[in-house]
């Protein structure tokens, strides 16, 4: 799968820290002296400073209609700089779903013993597609729908069905990690690089059922 990938300007984060401090003064007593007495100072009870009023809380706006209370409207994740990436994200929904179907059609048509395997890969790619899509969501708040393909898949022959889904596999993994350097946003690219490692070890398995299958 090929995607056009373009790397975002690097976004302006603003920071909101505040730091709070509190001073209390000390008051040093600072007695009078009656000049009628002789030799006994009069001694003044010091009286404690005031405490301040406390200060009442603000009053929080009411969020826009149709929006959640403690919604931001330019969120630090999955918000406008992840909007760069929405095309690139349909795509990758897109790829899982196809190589699900995929994977789910060479375990019918493979041998017993790898049949397990290829569809717990066909597994990863429907729960890469509902993540994709979970986080189109967040992104968008507008849910997006795949165009479903269905009919026969046709697998070829068992060593060549694996030799081209390996290299797709490997090549998705690198797809992701590239998508994952292209964005700002630390959520979405956290994502990716997660969905990166897992097509890597789509591959490796791949590879592995490639070295049982060929004569010795």
């Amino acid at each position: 799968m090929e995607q056009d990938l373009h790397r975002p300007q690097v976004y302006d984060y603003r920071q909101y820290d505040r730091v709070w401090q509190r001073v209390a003064p000390t008051l040093e007593p600072y007695p009078g002296m009656d000049q009628a007495a002789p030799s006994v100072p009069e001694v003044r009870a010091e009286t404690p400073p005031a405490a301040p009023a406390p200060t009442p809380p603000e009053s929080q706006p009411s969020p826009p209609e149709g929006q959640l209370p403690g919604a931001q409207p330019n969120p630090c994740c999955m918000g406008t700089v992840a909007e760069e990436m929405l095309e690139v994200l349909t795509g990758f929904i897109e790829e899982s779903l196809s190589d699900r179907q995929y994977f789910l059609a060479i375990a019918r048509q493979g041998p017993v013993w790898a049949r397990q395997r290829l569809r717990d890969i066909a597994d990863d790619e429907a729960s890469h597609a509902r993540r994709l899509l979970a986080a189109h969501y967040l992104i968008t708040g507008q849910c997006y729908r795949p165009a479903v393909r269905h009919g026969p898949v046709c697998t070829g022959q068992w060593c060549a069905a694996l030799r081209e889904r390996y290299h797709l596999e490997a090549c998705n993994g690198f797809n992701y990690a590239r998508a994952a350097d292209g964005t700002t946003d630390p959520c979405l690219s956290r994502l990716l690089n997660e969905l990166s490692a897992d097509e890597y070890r789509h591959a490796d398995t791949i590879l592995r059922l490639l070295e049982r299958s060929l004569p010795g």
